[in-house]
């Protein structure tokens, strides 16, 4: 082979390199705690938490089904005061999209829970989007940052 064709291999291999810790999959586990060093800048690099929360009266339990398009998270019951989360990095090519399915008496209901808009990714603080189920609808949590000095700590946008 030549050099011309070693330079090249050479080349293409340093850029495989390079490139490689930047290429990210909407891959969830489940959460088991807050050793992420997310900062306040919006990365490929942040790790993003979602939370379905049951704040229902009367020990209801909220039946949560939650997925994306390479991942289904199962079936989860949560009794009162229960959460189920998971923790994922955004794709690189394409959106990062999460729905889930909510259920408890006769109340039903099925909704993007995580997308990248800049004004969703904002209230979610740019790591926590925090989804809580109460007798009057499902609710996101809008999470004030240190820009939002004139917002209480919990302000909760009705979903449903």
């Amino acid at each position: 082979m030549n050099s011309f064709y070693k330079n090249i291999l050479l080349f293409i291999f340093i850029q495989a390199i390079a490139i490689a810790p930047l290429i990210t999959s909407s891959s969830s586990e489940p959460t088991k705690g807050y050793d992420d060093n997310n900062n306040d800048n919006f990365s490929l690099r942040t790790t993003w938490h979602v939370h379905t929360v049951n704040d229902l009266s009367n020990g209801k339990i909220l039946l949560v089904h939650c997925k994306s398009k390479d991942d289904d998270l199962g079936i989860h019951n949560l009794t009162v005061g229960v959460e189920f989360s998971w923790k994922f990095k955004l794709q690189i090519f394409g959106g990062t999209l999460f729905w889930c399915y909510m259920t408890y008496d006769n109340f039903h209901a099925a909704f993007n829970v995580f997308w990248v808009n800049e004004v969703f990714l904002h209230k979610c603080n740019y790591s926590d989007c925090i989804w809580i189920a109460r007798d009057d609808g499902i609710y996101l949590r809008n999470i004030p940052n240190k820009y939002d000095e004139y917002r209480h700590d919990w302000e909760w946008g009705r979903l449903l």
